[in-house]
C-alpha cells in the first residue's frame, strides 16, 4: 500500500480544523493539525510534509511570516503552500502569492473542493516546474529550446517574446495563480515604465493566437492569471 502523503494543517479554529481533519481521513492524506504558528513552524521543519496548508491569522506567528520563513529556508522553501483565510482582500490574496504560496482559498470553503486544490497542486510537483525542451498542452506544444509554439503535428503559430515568456511561465505553474507583477518579469519592453495592465494585453494577444476554443487561461479577478489543469478544462 502507497504511503499517505503528509501534509501540515496550521489553523487555531477547532471546529475548521476538525472538518478539514475528517476530509484528510476520506481523501487519503496523513494530516497533522498545529494551532498557532511558532509550534507549526517547528512541526514543518521537524516533519517536512509534501504540503502545508496555511490559516493567515494565527496566534503567535501569522501565516504571512510562517509562509515568508519556509521560503527563506533551503530545507523547506520548495514544500508547496496553500493559504486558507477568511480575508478574502485581493491585497491578501496577491501577498500571499507573492510571498511564494501556490494557492489561496478564501473561507468558507468546502473542505473537499480544499482537497481537490491540494491534488492538484501536489500533481505538479514540490518543485512546481516542468524542465522539459517540450512542453505539450491540448493540442498545443510550446518548443522552449526552439522558442516555437506548434499546434499538432506541423502548424506552427508566431509568438512575441513577451508572450512566449508569459506562456512558458504559466506552463511551468500550470494550475497555481500567478500575479500580474509576477508575470511583469518576463515582458520584454524597451520602455523604463512599465505597468502591470501590459500584462493583460499579452495575454489578451496569446488567447487571440491560441484560438476561442483554447479556454484554458483563466483570469482570477483582481490578481492575475492562471493556466488551468488539462483536467480542468472546459471542453
Amino acid at each position: 500500500m502507497a504511503q499517505k502523503k503528509r501534509v501540515i494543517l496550521l489553523e487555531d479554529e477547532e471546529d475548521i480544523a476538525a472538518l478539514i481533519k475528517l476530509q484528510a481521513d476520506i481523501s487519503g492524506y496523513n494530516l497533522h493539525v498545529e494551532t498557532d504558528g511558532i509550534n507549526g513552524l517547528k512541526a514543518i521543519e521537524r516533519e517536512k510534509p509534501e504540503l502545508v496548508v496555511l490559516d493567515i491569522m494565527l496566534p503567535g506567528l501569522n501565516g504571512f511570516d510562517v509562509c515568508r520563513r519556509m521560503k527563506a529556508n533551503p530545507e523547506l522553501k520548495k514544500i508547496p503552500i496553500i493559504i486558507i483565510s477568511a480575508k478574502s482582500d485581493e491585497l491578501d490574496m496577491v501577498l500571499g502569492l507573492e510571498l511564494g504560496a501556490d494557492d489561496y482559498v478564501a473561507k468558507p470553503f468546502s473542505p473537499k473542493v480544499l482537497f481537490s486544490r491540494v491534488k492538484a497542486v501536489l500533481r505538479r510537483g514540490v518543485a512546481g516546474q516542468k524542465t522539459g525542451k517540450a512542453m505539450g498542452f491540448g493540442e498545443f506544444t510550446l518548443e522552449t529550446d526552439r522558442y516555437l509554439l506548434r499546434r499538432g503535428a506541423d502548424e506552427y503559430i508566431t509568438l512575441t517574446l513577451s508572450e512566449f515568456n508569459i506562456l512558458k511561465r504559466l506552463l511551468e505553474n500550470q494550475g497555481r495563480v500567478l500575479t500580474r507583477n509576477q508575470l511583469l518579469d518576463d515582458i520584454q519592453n524597451d520602455d523604463s515604465f512599465i505597468v502591470d495592465r501590459n500584462v493583460d494585453v499579452h495575454i489578451a494577444a496569446l488567447r487571440k493566437k491560441l484560438g476561442p476554443k483554447f479556454n484554458w487561461i483563466e483570469t482570477v479577478r483582481g490578481i492575475g492569471y492562471r493556466l488551468r489543469d488539462s483536467e480542468e478544462a472546459i471542453e
